[in-house]
């Protein structure tokens, strides 16, 4: 009888075309999900790039009407009431606001070992050039906690954007589409021109920022990264009426009251 047959050892491997193939399908997929990760990450930066501003104008404009509704000129001389500087810094339109204002301050102040905010504050928003980038201006809020003799200086200086083409404040001393804007108001080349006008115009411009700097916005045409926000306020009559009559606080006087027959009354001594 003979003894069955061994069977043979083979071993199991790869070709060298079977490993070429594996390969190339990995890297097909690898690219492809390079290509989906990279356009989901301009679209990211994209819309970053287009709401950043859009956000940040109107809450600049609304920073600045809330502070301009309360502003403050009871008891205080017209030339403190309100004062715009006409500014050009690089080429750019770089105005000053500056008045007091009855709304709390946003910064806190250590008083008698306490934080504490103010209800009345210096307030001002100006402009500086852009250290890094001077095609642009850095926009500011200067807040001065309280008030004193001098307030329009000092206080603490608050960043709002830093990719300003223009912050143009316009004043109208009158009402009607024939009123001129005036460049500047409360300063000292005249002195009519002092406490509050009629209303004024606010112009905002920004640029599109890349969310990073090496990048360029190629969905975004170059005509339309720039937004211009513009926001018109208009003082009250009734307060611009009360600069005329300002109340000034007295003691009052008590008099001895009078007869009703007209004559007067009685002293101490008569009696």
């Amino acid at each position: 009888m003979s003894a069955p047959p061994i069977p043979s050892r083979t071993r199991a491997a790869f070709t060298l075309v079977e490993v070429m193939v594996t390969l190339m399908i990995i890297s097909g997929i690898m690219v492809a999900v390079t290509q989906i990760l990279h356009a989901t990450r301009v679209s990211r930066d994209t819309i970053y790039n287009i709401q950043e501003p859009r956000l940040a104008g109107p809450a600049i404009m609304d920073l600045i009407e809330r502070d301009l509704r309360g502003i403050l000129t009871y008891n205080r001389p017209a030339e403190f009431h309100l004062r715009v500087r006409d500014r050009v810094l690089l080429g750019h339109t770089a105005d000053s606001l500056d008045f007091v204002t009855s709304t709390d301050s946003l910064n806190q102040e250590l008083v008698r070992d306490e934080f504490r905010r103010a209800d009345v504050n210096e307030v001002s928003y100006c402009c500086r050039v852009n250290p890094e980038e001077d095609d642009f201006l850095e926009i500011y809020r200067r807040e001065g906690f309280g008030f004193d003799q001098e307030p329009f200086d000092e206080g603490q200086y608050g960043f709002l954007h830093d990719r300003i083409r223009q912050f143009d404040v316009q004043v109208f001393e009158e009402d009607g589409v024939d009123a001129e804007p005036l460049e500047e108001w409360g300063t000292d080349l005249d002195e009519e021109q002092r406490g509050l006008p009629a209303w004024i115009r606010i112009t905002l411009e920004l640029e599109l920022a890349p969310r990073i700097k090496t990048e360029r916005l190629k969905i975004v045409p170059a005509d339309k990264r720039v937004v211009t926000f513009q926001r018109i306020f208009r003082f009250p009559e009734i307060q611009r009426g009360a600069q005329a009559v300002q109340p000034v606080p007295l003691i009052p006087v008590i008099t001895s009251p009078s007869d009703p027959e007209g004559g007067t009354a009685p002293t101490e001594g008569d009696r």
